[in-house]
Parts: C-alpha cells; sequence; structure tokens
C-alpha cells in the first residue's frame, strides 16, 4: 500500500489533553504546535535536521558529541509532541531505533497525519504516561532517555523526583545519557532541585543554558545532562554551543554540582 503524504493543517483541534493549535511559521518557516497556549514543537517538513528550539539543538549536541553517527542508538523520548528531535535524530543516525511516550492519544494520532515522520521500526509512538512506561521497561535497554514532558510551562511533578529518576538509570544502558528539558523561572529553584536530584542519582552532570538564563535574567530553558560515565564539556561541544544563533554555555564538574544546590525532590510516602 502507498504511504499517504503527510498534510499539515492550520487550525485548532481538540485533542485528549486540551486543545492543540497548528499554524504556519511566518518568520522562520515550518509549522508550529502550540498546546494548551504552550509552545509545544516546530517542525519544518523538508528539512529534517532543522530544529527551531534551541535546547533542542543543545540535546542534539550533546548526543552528538558522545556518539558516532554510526551508532545504532536506542533512544526512548518521554514526551512526544510532534517528534522534532526523534525526527531530527533519525536522520543523524540512520540506524537508531526510538521510542517517543506521548500521554494524548488524539495528538499522536494527528502528528502521524501532519508530519513526515519515520515509521516503526525507526521510530514507535507509544500512548501513555511516561513514568508508567519507563517502570515497565527492560533494563539497560536504552542508549539516551530525553525527557521532555510538559504540563503548561512545567514537568509533571512525578517525572522530576529521585524515584522516576532510578527508573530512569535503570533502562539505561552502562554509561548511558539522560537529557532532560527543565523549564524554569528566573529564581532558578526548580532547576537548581532537579540538578541535584539527578545529581543524586548520576555520577556525572552537565547544564547547559544561555547567559541570561544562568543569571536569573529570563524564564526559559536548562538543558539537565547526566550519565554514569565522564560528561566532559569538549571543546568541540563547547565550539558547537557558542557558534548557535543563541549561543549557551556549559557547567560540568564542580561548577554543576555548585549549581545544583538545595534537597533532592522525592516523592511522597505511600
Amino acid at each position: 500500500m502507498a504511504r499517504t503524504t503527510p498534510q499539515p493543517r492550520p487550525g485548532r483541534y481538540e485533542i485528549d489533553t486540551g486543545v492543540a493549535e497548528l499554524a504556519p511559521d511566518t518568520i522562520s518557516g515550518g509549522w508550529l504546535l502550540t498546546i494548551n497556549g504552550a509552545h509545544s514543537s516546530h517542525i519544518h517538513p523538508d528539512d529534517p535536521t532543522a530544529l527551531d528550539f534551541e535546547y533542542l539543538r543543545q540535546m542534539s549536541a550533546v548526543i552528538d558529541d558522545r556518539y558516532p553517527a554510526t551508532q545504532r542508538l536506542r533512544v526512548l523520548h518521554l514526551g512526544g509532541a510532534a517528534c522534532a528531535l526523534a525526527r531530527h535524530l533519525d536522520h543523524r543516525y540512520p540506524d537508531a531505533r526510538q521510542v517517543a511516550v506521548e500521554i494524548d492519544a488524539e495528538l499522536a494520532r494527528l502528528v502521524r497525519e501532519w508530519f513526515d515522520l519515520p515509521r516503526a521500526p525507526k521510530l514507535r509512538i507509544r500512548v501513555g504516561d511516561a513514568r508508567e512506561v519507563v517502570t515497565s521497561l527492560q533494563p539497560r535497554t536504552r542508549d539516551v532517555v530525553v525527557r521532555d514532558a510538559f504540563a503548561g510551562d512545567r514537568t509533571p511533578r512525578h517525572l522530576t523526583t529521585r524515584e522516576f529518576t532510578e527508573a530512569v538509570r535503570e533502562v539505561l544502558e552502562p554509561g548511558g545519557l539522560y537529557l532532560a528539558n527543565c523549564g524554569d523561572s528566573r529564581d532558578l529553584a526548580g532547576a537548581r532541585a532537579e540538578a541535584a536530584t539527578i545529581g543524586s542519582v548520576f555520577s556525572h552532570l552537565m547544564l547547559i543554558a544561555d547567559a541570561a538564563m544562568f543569571k536569573g535574567r529570563r524564564t526559559g530553558n536548562i538543558v539537565i545532562a547526566a550519565s554514569d560515565a565522564p560528561l566532559d564539556a569538549s571543546a568541540t561541544l563547547v565550539r558547537t554551543l557558542l557558534s548557535d544563533p543563541l549561543p549557551a554555555q556549559v557547567l560540568s564538574g564542580a561548577k554543576a554540582r555548585d549549581f545544583a544546590r538545595g534537597p533532592a525532590l522525592s516523592d511522597d510516602p505511600a
């Protein structure tokens, strides 16, 4: 059976978790997906390498710095939306096998209809709660776990705790990579707590954001990278991040641990 050409259609759509809006981006091109008023994904249909959101470019830079293009990466995305990063990685790592976990079944159906996403087994979209999926997986079956799940402008709390982070570590291969997108306000209290939580589980920690974000001058995103293998800010990674349209800084080693002040986030007692 011939594969139907995806057809993005602008408009507002009722989904299981609220309202999704798809609109053409007249500035940078492509399509912008908004969920319940929050920017969620950006897709360039003709260019899978393009990533409009800076935190996705930062995540991609960390993965590229760590893994050669010949690696048969096994990637778990917690939070699917339009699967922009998964689509990008499929182009960068042709032998990759990826799963995107999306809690909203109707949204998952729509993005398959709208965009030219890789098909299974290259990319499977699994409908479900990210934590429930993580705890159901076999240990040591993923090289990279990406957490990019939001309810509004914050990550659901049950995906930020020490217990959840331990479950993520369990599904990673030894030395595997965990990347978490942390959205926070200017006081950085949430990012510090998340960094402390993730740093209490993994041996090595690295943080990436632009200088204004680290200095508490704006609301935005900090990428938290963690592994039980060393995470070094290589010269190549630093150059890539500094040459980005929104130049970013890297905190690793003692600087990352100094940022990660405060108690780790834990679940409430049962």
